[in-house]
């Protein structure tokens, strides 16, 4: 599984899903697709500690420490702009 892309074993997992949700498998089957797709949901979830981790190195401070920022959504960031002015960002905030 280490070739598969993360996007197309999130789309075998949701194949997956939609099948055994349908109920009309034999048990063998249903079966045979968990097993599958345990087997996908653990490399999804592997690929999203990766990233995660990755992250956090390119956001680590001078200091080595990461900060923590809340995540806003783009829609969510522009429509607060729109309802209060916010202060520029100063330099020290940045990661580099």
């Amino acid at each position: 599984m280490t070739t598969l892309s993360f996007e197309k074993a999130l789309a075998d997992l949701e194949k997956i899903v939609e099948k055994l949700e349908k109920g009309d498998l034999p048990l063998n089957e249903s079966l045979v697709l968990f097993e599958k797709g345990v087997k996908l949901a653990r490399y999804l979830r592997e690929e999203l500690e990766k990233a995660e981790k990755k992250i956090e190195i390119l956001l680590k401070d001078e200091k080595g420490e990461v900060k923590e920022k809340p995540f806003k959504l783009e829609e969510e960031a522009s429509s607060e702009e729109e309802e209060e002015p916010s202060e520029p960002e100063k330099d020290e905030d940045l990661p580099f």
